[in-house]
């Protein structure tokens, strides 16, 4: 889970090779960059992978698939802008 925040500067060409690569891959900015630190510096190791795993397979009750999550987000997100919409109407 992501928890920290980083802001960094990068040259024009930087970014554009960023977000070349973010196209090309599917993916975000962000996921290049936590990818190119991982290969860098060393991403987790074998053990913080096991526990991560473990901890998942200790998970009870009922989970909802993705596509039933991406319902409910995006029921909640219009339910939240509904309002704001019909304020800016008036």
């Amino acid at each position: 889970m992501l928890k920290e925040r980083l802001q960094i500067l990068v040259s024009t060409d930087q970014r554009r090779r960023l977000e070349q690569e973010a196209r090309r891959r599917g993916t975000s900015v962000g996921s290049v960059i936590r990818d190119a630190v991982d290969a860098q510096l060393g991403g987790p190791t074998a053990e913080d992978r096991r526990a991560a795993l473990d901890d998942i397979l200790a998970m009870r009750g009922r989970f909802a698939p993705p596509d039933e999550l991406n319902r409910i987000a995006a029921s909640e997100h219009e339910e939240q802008l509904e309002p704001l919409v019909r304020a800016v109407k008036r």
